[in-house]
């Protein structure tokens, strides 16, 4: 399924401290959809609700990552890390089933 590297997971509590938010109350929704520079986009949100179709992933502090149907598909052994160094600030999707991606990394073709 989708995982979280301890970096991209510690900002992203950090995300949900500074918009007041807990593990508690919300998910992390992560998912794609079609667009980008190369056929798919990656998408994440907070969200405080689980579909019946969702599925669950339970990450360290309490976090569950959701992930609508579809998506799991596209997403199976993904890891999320994050990066703040010199070369750039901000998450990234490893993806194994991405066949190309676009030069900033936020869309793909499977």
């Amino acid at each position: 399924m989708v995982t979280l590297s301890p970096k991209a997971l510690n900002h992203i509590l950090q995300l949900m401290v500074e918009g007041g938010i807990t593990p508690d109350t919300h998910n992390l929704r992560v998912g794609v959809k079609g667009g980008g520079c190369s056929g798919l986009s990656y998408v994440m949100d907070f969200d405080d609700k689980i579909e019946p179709t969702d599925e669950v992933v339970e990450a360290d502090a309490g976090l569950k990552v959701v992930i609508d149907r579809k998506s799991v598909l596209y997403l199976y052994g993904t890891q999320l890390t994050y990066s703040d160094g010199l070369n750039g600030k901000g998450f990234q999707w490893e993806n194994p089933n991405a066949s190309r991606t676009c030069g900033c990394g936020e869309s793909f073709l499977l």
